[in-house]
């Protein structure tokens, strides 16, 4: 059950991210052209999303068990540190240069635009390499 309701919630965020128009790599650029033509409709998408967000984060606060019964397990942690800001810093700068962020970048994969492929390849190669360089800095710190 679990799995199939995964692939349902994906399935709306995909067709949501379609249905509002942020696969295309253009709403978002136009969306970081503060002093061109501006357009504010991603500024809206992500309005939405805060506040169903937040409703959901205010519901699950008093929760114990997720909907299909499971263990509810939200983020513990709230610091910003050096990690977060550089990793915010990486994902924006990406972001701002591909006009596609990860789940934009998937769903147009899916429907085969070339851009996107090469974006995805790139993130994935990126979180790899992430990996492996976590992964040899923590064996230099516990060494």
């Amino acid at each position: 059950m679990h799995r199939i309701s995964e692939f349902f919630v994906g399935l709306l965020f995909g067709v949501g991210l379609l249905l509002s128009g942020m696969t295309d790599p253009g709403k978002v650029l136009g969306f970081l052209d503060l002093f061109g033509a501006w357009d504010p409709s991603l500024a809206l998408v992500m309005g939405g999303a805060i506040a169903i967000g937040a409703l959901a984060f205010a519901v699950a606060k008093k929760r114990t068990t997720n909907f299909l019964g499971g263990a509810l397990q939200l983020p513990k942690s709230n610091q910003i540190d050096r990690r977060l800001v550089l990793g915010a810093l990486v994902f924006g700068a990406g972001w701002g240069l591909a006009g596609l962020c990860p789940g934009p970048g998937l769903v147009s994969m899916a429907a085969g635009q070339p851009k996107a492929m090469v974006f995805v390849f790139a993130m994935v190669a990126g979180m790899i390499l992430f990996e492996f360089i976590d992964r040899r800095s923590s064996l230099a710190r516990s060494v």
